[in-house]
């Protein structure tokens, strides 16, 4: 049902009048600055003395380093599908848990961080795994909310990557969401911001992997219900993402599946079109929000590794936006290897 203009008027008057005993969406705390941020194989202490848990997999010799961003409630576990694929083929795989996720402690599991500090952590763990691989091409593939944190550090925080990887990124923000949408969460996040929600009843599919999806909703470590603040930053820092994607100045791969039921077609579209970098845009006709997860999943591997060996010289403008055409008419299959 489609309400008309005074009808969400009305709603969006009737929840702001709701909002008599506002309170503030929480962060996580920072701390102080600490003399050097520090990485080994397990953990990843930031800047501020924050310590994260790191997964890896590393090739013999490697020719070139991926460090992977997970998404909104995952953690660095979510890689343990590409991350032994691509180091078979001489490309390591670093990932971390991002604050308020994974394996956090407790207290802090399920809090929004900000997307400030979040891009910070990102710029800072790129930072250690080059001293660990002065010599290699590092890119960074960032997936939904790890894409929005990704193309925000590379314009806000110095990101100094070889090339980013965006992997559907979550770029749904304020701005792109219909008004009774917008007015609900925030609504939400200022009045019961410590209450959850998990969006079971929605029915929305992630993947056409069913074996993977039965796993991940039983994996401890992937977080079941979001926090209504949690949510209200997340949207946050995808306004800030999509604002960023003109501003990015590394070559990036773009990769979106035409049936994501996570991220909308439209705004995506927009931000790709918005890319000003030299930038190749890859989109799948059976492709799933979590293309790295698919059951054509190693065709988006492939795709990838081939990006990482391919010449980076720039691409006109025209052929790239025929080239995400041509790709979306393809029917594409899965592979095994």
């Amino acid at each position: 049902m489609q309400l008309s203009r005074s009808a969400i008027i009305a709603v969006c008057l009737v929840l702001c009048a709701l909002v008599s005993a506002c309170a503030k969406p929480e962060l996580l705390d920072t701390g102080p600055a600490i003399a050097a941020a520090s990485l080994n194989d397990t953990g990843y202490t930031t800047t501020d003395g924050e310590k994260l848990q790191v997964s890896n997999w590393k090739a013999a010799s490697p020719r070139a380093v991926i460090v992977a961003v997970h998404g909104f409630n995952e953690y660095a576990g979510s890689f343990q599908l590409p991350g032994p694929w691509f180091s078979r083929r001489g490309i390591s795989v670093y990932a971390y848990d991002q604050r308020g996720f994974g394996r956090a402690d407790a207290e802090r599991l399920g809090k929004w961080a900000g997307g400030d500090v979040m891009a910070r952590d990102l710029s800072g763990f790129v930072e250690l795994v080059r001293r660990l691989h002065p010599r290699v091409p590092i890119y960074v593939v960032g997936t939904s909310m790890g894409g929005a944190v990704t193309m925000k550090a590379s314009v806000d925080h110095g990101l100094k990557a070889d090339g980013l990887v965006l992997v559907a990124p979550a770029i749904w923000g304020w701005r792109s969401m219909n008004p009774i949408l917008k007015s609900a969460l925030w609504v939400t996040a200022h009045t019961v911001p410590d209450k959850t929600a998990s969006g079971s009843q929605l029915e929305i599919w992630p993947s056409d992997n069913i074996e993977w999806l039965k796993a991940y909703s039983k994996d401890k470590y992937n977080i079941r219900q979001g926090r209504f603040d949690t949510l209200y930053g997340l949207v946050t820092l995808m306004d800030e993402a999509a604002a960023a994607a003109p501003k990015i100045t590394a070559p990036v791969l773009y990769l979106y599946g035409l049936k994501d039921q996570v991220v909308p077609e439209v705004p995506s579209r927009k931000v790709m079109a918005s890319l000003t970098t030299r930038n190749r845009q890859l989109i799948y006709e059976n492709g799933y929000h979590m293309l790295l997860h698919d059951l054509q999943r190693e065709i988006v591997y492939r795709d990838i590794l081939s990006w990482i060996g391919a010449d980076k010289v720039a691409t006109p403008v025209a052929a790239l936006r025929s080239r995400v055409s041509e790709t979306g008419r393809q029917s594409k299959t899965s592979s095994t290897d």
